[in-house]
């Protein structure tokens, strides 16, 4: 049951006077259920307990950990047709898209489960001592990671599930050791408060301290400035606009003690044309690309917002195929009437810049808050010369910039800010023939992409979601997979230790049976 509540560690509060309430744009209406929003002592009171849960959750074992983890993820699971239903209803997103959703947020907290059971993620690192040495004895030195403290996530608006209140910054964070206090996003407040419900029942049947996990409500930006701000907060992770993402970044970078925003923010995703590409299989590409463009109403972050290719008649045929089919796709539901009317004001800035031409723009009726699909086209000369143009228009947009020359496209590509992803369209070896270009991508980019779409990411170890500022504040650093653990903790060293006090993962005996870099030797032997 929903009941508009914060979640303050393991209890239901809302000593505030201010609410608010969620909107189902398929219905135009508001939902009907009222939030409170957090007031500044109920988030003290979060931070106290997270700072308070730290103290033993940091230490608490791999083993623990994975039962908590896989207890959000049955809890969540345990909700059924309840969460689909409360998440259609607040963002107008099909059942079969909410489906998916859960199986991915399900699936990303079974795989910090396994994780944190095999251990080796904690990356130990043993360099034994020589003390005859000469000129100098050598200390005994081992090192490991351990987590930074209390975390701040922010809800996206996009992916209710999987990048919110039980998502991939949630559950690598409490891999880590960090408690977390999500700042719930407004626009589904009643998904998050069913799958916050979720994650405090799993923290007290696994036995968690109370506030390991807290769920703030709120309308505006007020509160999650506080959260910033506030002196026991150790770090913050963020999906969603570059101004959003940048101003906590420059909250976080003023405080007394900064701390590390890790936010994935904006992306165009630019696709490459080759020609032979073009020439052999245009039209296919265009088909595809038709879809890839409206996928999710276009609201994905890895959405295909710029096509670069060089002037021919394979381009012009391209782009010609890809108006034709754009159009023949029903327009679908955005996930507020706000988001609604940035997309529209954000394409009518976009087609009031010179040399812009509207080359398919669906015309015709349209339910409320539906998105009409839209591609442009523009000269690569224009393109290069105004900014304006390469920013994202977030919905199903993209813009095709035709350029003079393979150089004309190398510099554009040189001139972009980081992206998220980078596309390369090749008929056969074509790709080898293009170094430069595609070293010039790679330096503008996290993920590079060969014959394929940009849209869908893969969930796996092996997978960077990030990329260069925008598109990311640090690009060393991945918000998918299992290595986003690592934005949540530091490096720390221990010397010439007694081994009874080291970690279980420093010690000679190697009681979790990890593997260790022992003496610039991987091993998984005793000392």
């Amino acid at each position: 049951m929903i009941t508009g509540k914060n979640y303050i560690g393991n209890t239901k509060s809302a000593k505030g006077n201010r609410t608010y309430q969620t909107f189902n744009p398929k219905l135009n209406l508001e939902n009907e259920q009222l939030f409170t929003e957090a007031t500044n002592l109920e988030i003290d009171e979060a931070v106290a307990l997270a700072s308070e849960a730290f103290k033993s959750f940091r230490t608490t074992p791999g083993l623990k950990k994975a039962a908590f983890l896989n207890a959000i993820a049955d809890e969540i699971l345990a909700l059924d047709d309840t969460l689909i239903t409360q998440y259609c209803t607040e963002t107008g997103l099909p059942v079969g898209r909410a489906i998916g959703e859960r199986g991915r947020t399900v699936g990303q907290l079974r795989a910090f489960a396994e994780l944190v059971t095999e251990g080796s993620w904690v990356e130990a690192s043993i360099d034994t001592a020589i003390p005859n040495r000469k000129p100098l004895p050598k200390s005994d030195i081992r090192k490991m990671l351990i987590p930074l403290g209390p975390v701040v996530v922010f809800g996206a608006s996009n992916f209710p599930l999987a990048y919110s209140t039980a998502g991939g910054d949630t559950a690598a964070a409490l891999a880590a050791g960090c408690p977390v206090i999500v700042k719930s996003h407004p626009m589904h407040a009643g998904t998050g408060e069913l799958v916050a419900a979720a994650v405090v029942k799993a923290a007290e049947k696994t036995g968690m301290p109370n506030g390991v996990f807290s769920n703030i409500n709120s309308s505006g930006i007020d509160i999650g400035k506080r959260l910033v701000q506030h002196p026991g907060v150790k770090a913050v992770g963020f999906t969603g606009s570059i101004r959003g993402g940048r101003a906590l970044y420059d909250l976080a970078a003023q405080r007394e003690e900064p701390i590390p925003v890790f936010a994935e923010m904006g992306s165009v995703n630019p696709v490459i044309l080759l020609p032979k590409a073009l020439e052999n299989k245009g039209t296919d590409w265009a088909k595809i690309y038709a879809g890839s463009i409206t996928v999710g109403t276009g609201q994905f972050c890895t959405n295909p917002g710029l096509l670069l290719g060089v002037k021919s008649k394979a381009l012009d045929n391209f782009v010609k195929t890809l108006s034709t089919e754009i159009l023949k796709l029903e327009p679908t539901c955005m996930l507020h009437p706000y988001i609604h009317n940035s997309f529209e004001s954000n394409k009518q800035r976009a087609t009031n810049q010179r040399g812009l031409e509207v080359v398919a723009k669906y015309d015709s009726e349209v339910a409320i808050n539906h998105a009409r699909q839209m591609v442009a086209t523009v000269d690569g000369s224009i393109f290069l010369d105004n900014n304006t143009l390469h920013q994202e228009v977030f919905g199903p947009y993209s813009l095709v910039v035709q350029c003079e020359n393979m150089e004309e496209l190398i510099a554009i590509v040189s001139k972009l800010e980081g992206q998220l992803t980078g596309t390369v369209l090749s008929e056969g070896n074509e790709a080898a023939n293009f170094t430069k270009l595609i070293s010039t991508l790679q330096n503008r980019v996290g993920r590079i992409i060969y014959n394929g779409v940009p849209t869908g990411v893969e969930v796996c170890p092996s997978m960077v979601h990030g990329g260069p500022y925008p598109s990311s504040t640090d690009s060393r650093f991945t918000a998918v997979g299992v290595n986003s653990i690592k934005r949540w903790v530091r490096p720390f060293s221990y010397q010439d230790w007694p081994n009874e006090l080291l970690p279980e993962a420093l010690k000679n005996e190697n009681p979790l049976g990890i593997s260790r870099l022992v003496n610039n030797k991987q091993s998984k032997a005793k000392i």
